[in-house]
């Protein structure tokens, strides 16, 4: 399975956004989009300074896909089978790859408030810590379904991390198509995420589709 593990910090700063990638860090002064100055907030590396043509529509295209893949934390493959699956589904192929990536077990995780990124949600169902109806599930990928119920394992409640989780929660807010219980450590899917319900930074999903248009 293939994952970036490299600094996730210059992403943001690549993409010229938050894109939440440190959970809390990302909140704080820390955080180095607020640590620099707006006319300091240039891309990484060492030509980060002199980039300063006019991106061309290809570059615009390309830079939104790479947003919305870094968000969510996947990488080009496994985006494209997304983007692929969205295709063939009726409806925009735009809002369709949003309800795709937001109905990823990690993403879910994460939306519970059961990690403070997506990245250490999909750690902790890597590690076999969550039930999805009853039955352990370790695939970051799987695609929840309305009446699915997300849980963590009663071996793993034990454990000193999610008895801190089972504390603090309650201050996350939960998506209207989710519903959580805390004291079972548990969620619920109740419906298909809408586009209104889905809280990402402005994203012209459009452009992502345009990317994918010109092959």
């Amino acid at each position: 399975m293939g994952r970036y593990t490299g600094p996730v910090c210059r992403l943001c700063r690549r993409e010229g956004m938050k894109l939440y990638l440190k959970g809390e860090r990302c909140l704080g002064p820390k955080c180095p989009i607020v640590k620099r100055q707006p006319n300091k907030n240039y891309p990484p590396g060492q030509h980060g300074q002199k980039r300063t043509r006019r991106p061309s529509e290809y570059a615009l295209q390309l830079r939104e896909k790479q947003r919305l893949k870094r968000l969510y934390g996947i990488l080009e493959r496994q985006f494209r089978r997304h983007f692929e699956e969205a295709e063939r589904r009726p409806g925009l192929t735009g809002e369709n790859l949003l309800q795709i990536l937001e109905r990823r077990l990690d993403n879910v995780v994460y939306r519970l408030g059961f990690a403070d990124s997506r990245r250490q949600a999909r750690q902790l169902v890597t590690h076999g810590h969550f039930l999805v109806n009853g039955r352990k599930t370790d695939i970051p990928s799987y695609l929840v379904r309305p009446g699915d119920i997300i849980a963590v394992r009663p071996q793993s409640r034990e454990r000193e991390y999610f008895k801190v989780v089972q504390e603090t929660a309650q201050s996350k807010p939960v998506p209207a198509w989710l519903t959580r219980d805390l004291e079972t450590m548990s969620g619920r899917v109740v419906s298909l995420p809408a586009a209104d319900q889905i809280d990402i930074p402005a994203i012209n999903t459009q452009l992502v589709v345009e990317y994918y248009s010109r092959r």
